[in-house]
């Protein structure tokens, strides 16, 4: 395995590997399918986050590089595993991209994941884990869940299919989730993300503000 996925983040740092020598990438440098299922306990509290996301296909086929272990053409969970806990080793140093707000304003902390997997969909990575909250999250009244990379180096999207980017799993009666995605981005932000190295993963201030919206993730409502 590439020291240099070792030593970055989870799953940006073999794209950014791969292309450092092309000037045209800027931020972001990795883009991600999202869906969340939201988990509920026997008393109606939110006690879990099962990740789902699905890489674009560049950070896939170089991620993917060399794990074909058995030379059949195809990847399976066994041979991504070692890119797997990889990538959730190195994404508790940025609170897996994953933030919880309670009703009473509260930042909710998460556990390490129970469970992860990697696999491969027809030439893209999909990345499986299950994030547990540290203690159960109340749901009555409004809850904020957000997917997103504050410096903007990993692009989220929540997804739409024929069960939305949002589930639920065991929720209350009388639940709903409002979804929000982040708006179109003006042409001069656009141009001053352009212009940041590829090895510069942090965003200068000034810009940090401008791209604060930039956010994925569901307002979720429970009597």
């Amino acid at each position: 395995m590439p020291l240099v996925i070792k030593r970055t983040i989870a799953f940006a740092a073999a794209l950014a590997a791969a292309f450092a020598a092309a000037p045209a990438l800027a931020h972001p440098h990795v883009w991600v399918d999202a869906k969340a299922e939201v988990v509920f306990d026997g008393k109606g509290e939110i006690t879990a986050i099962r990740n789902i996301w699905r890489f674009d296909d560049a950070y896939s086929a170089f991620a993917s590089q060399g794990l074909d272990t058995n030379g059949d053409g195809k990847l399976s969970v066994d041979e991504l595993k070692p890119l797997a806990d990889i990538n959730v080793d190195s994404l508790k140093d940025y609170a897996y991209f994953t933030f919880i707000t309670a009703a009473d304003g509260e930042d909710v902390d998460f556990d390490k994941p129970t469970e992860y997997w990697l696999q491969d969909d027809g030439g893209r990575l999909i990345l499986f884990f299950t994030l547990p909250t540290k203690a159960p999250v109340k749901a009555a009244g409004s809850t904020r869940l957000e997917i997103y990379d504050p410096t903007l180096f990993v692009a989220f999207r929540m997804i739409d299919d024929k069960d939305g980017p949002i589930v639920f799993d065991g929720a209350p009666k009388g639940c709903a989730a409002k979804t929000f995605r982040p708006p179109d981005m003006d042409p001069a932000t656009a141009a001053a993300l352009a212009a940041i190295p590829l090895d510069q993963r942090e965003l200068p201030p000034a810009l940090q503000l401008l791209t604060e919206g930039q956010t994925n993730g569901a307002d979720i409502a429970c009597p």
